[in-house]
């Protein structure tokens, strides 16, 4: 039983916040290169490093790509490692994240989400983070200052536990999480962050040709072990079957973490995979991922007072998607809307929208699925569009309004 700790209120905003966390994280490697409106992450890191406040190697690259896959190698080789990223930044990245995946390295990333080009635009979407969902990353989405920071210390635990060893990325809506300053609160002294990741990174022990020895490259004790070998198609199937069995731990490994992490600090964010408000009695659901929940409860409340049975389901784990949990909390609504933040030309609707409308799929009674496209490029997502897409749910669940598939939320002409 973990027993709770001392805190401290200070006001950060989502960077800031997220930079604070890394610090206290024992990290051993930060290799990063700089995109809005993710700066201020690595910025912070490298002033820390300046003045002497961590002893982490800080290692500037000439690009994103070269950022990831200095990781792999630190990863390889036992270190405890970080990066953060955004956009154009995150697809530079891509082909190595595939690798970092099938090696098996706990490397934590932070994203700071922000639309793709072009046209240009260095706002809030989850284009990027969509790109990211058939690597293998393990994705949180956090809503808040607060989450990102709490969410960033339980990144490296979930990584680094025995039963998951994948790399995990958690995403805060750039700008309006990114650059918002919030009070919040964090753990005082990072010793008590140190005891619960359980001290310095610990490599796990594997045998090879008959010898227990650590899963890394370590020079200083060389083992007959090879990361990212070549694999014909004699292997190649049953190592990638071998390497998907992992993600069927990750759901509890995050609910427990979230547990411990409660346990620690008082904080808990649903169930750690999902995250319900006012679902006991919901007929009419909203589906959302992101800052946007936060506008999206307190429309919710309001509706509740005037006898609207509306609830929410906020999906925190993306990848792997928890159908599960979602099908518990969805089961027994009329009507669901799904909110995305993203939208990939020529697909049937958003990619949470699939990842819901299929997980629903097989109930003998479905809900009816409608899917809102919503903020591309920062457009804010106010409390007056909610509601009006609510109401629409409402003239759905009674029969006044035929359901759709998709529509667009608040652009011009809609």
């Amino acid at each position: 039983m973990l027993m709770p700790v001392e805190q401290k209120q200070i006001m950060l905003n989502g960077d800031e916040a997220v930079a604070y966390a890394v610090k206290q994280c024992d990290v051993d490697v930060v290799s990063a290169f700089p995109i809005t409106p993710q700066t201020i992450i690595v910025e912070r890191l490298s002033e820390y490093k300046f003045n002497g406040e961590v002893d982490f190697e800080f290692i500037p690259v000439e690009s994103e790509h070269s950022a990831m896959s200095a990781l792999v190698g630190a990863s390889a080789a036992g270190a405890r490692c970080f990066t953060a990223t955004s956009s154009q930044g995150l697809l530079l990245m891509n082909e190595i994240l595939w690798i970092a995946t099938s090696l098996r390295l706990p490397i934590v990333m932070a994203i700071a989400s922000r639309a793709v080009s072009g046209p240009i635009n260095i706002h809030c979407d989850h284009t990027d983070v969509m790109s990211t969902r058939d690597t293998g990353w393990v994705i949180l989405i956090t809503e808040n200052v607060q989450e990102a920071y709490d969410t960033a210390i339980q990144a490296f635990k979930i990584a680094e536990h025995p039963d998951v060893l994948l790399p995990v990325l958690f995403v805060l809506d750039g700008f309006v999480v990114s650059h918002t300053a919030e009070n919040l609160w964090v753990i005082k002294n990072d010793e008590d962050v140190h005891r619960f990741l359980g001290g310095p990174r610990k490599v796990p022990k594997i045998k090879v040709m008959g010898k227990e020895v650590e899963f890394s490259l370590n020079p200083k004790n060389p083992v007959p072990l090879t990361f990212g070998p070549f694999d014909m198609f004699d292997w190649y199937f049953e190592h990638k079957v071998s390497q998907f069995a992992a993600y069927e731990n990750v759901p509890r490994v995050v609910k427990q973490v979230n547990d411990e992490y409660s346990q620690l600090t008082g904080r808990k964010y649903g169930n750690g995979v999902i995250e319900t408000h006012q679902m006991e009695d919901a007929e009419i659901a909203a589906v959302i991922m992101g800052s946007g929940a936060g506008t999206a409860k307190d429309v919710i409340d309001e509706m509740r007072e005037e006898g609207i049975k509306i609830g929410l389901v906020r999906i925190r784990l993306y990848r792997p998607f928890p159908a599960e949990d979602v099908l518990r909390a969805l089961r027994n609504t009329k009507v669901v809307g799904v909110f995305d933040r993203a939208q990939h030309g020529g697909a049937l609707g958003g990619p949470l929208f699939l990842d819901v409308r299929s997980t629903l799929y097989d109930l003998d009674k479905k809900p009816i699925v409608v899917n809102y496209i919503y903020g591309l490029g920062g457009r804010d997502l106010t409390a007056s569009l909610v509601r009006t897409a609510f109401d629409e749910l409402v003239e759905i669940a009674k029969g006044v309004k035929k359901p759709f598939i998709m529509k667009y939320l608040g652009v011009r002409g809609e």
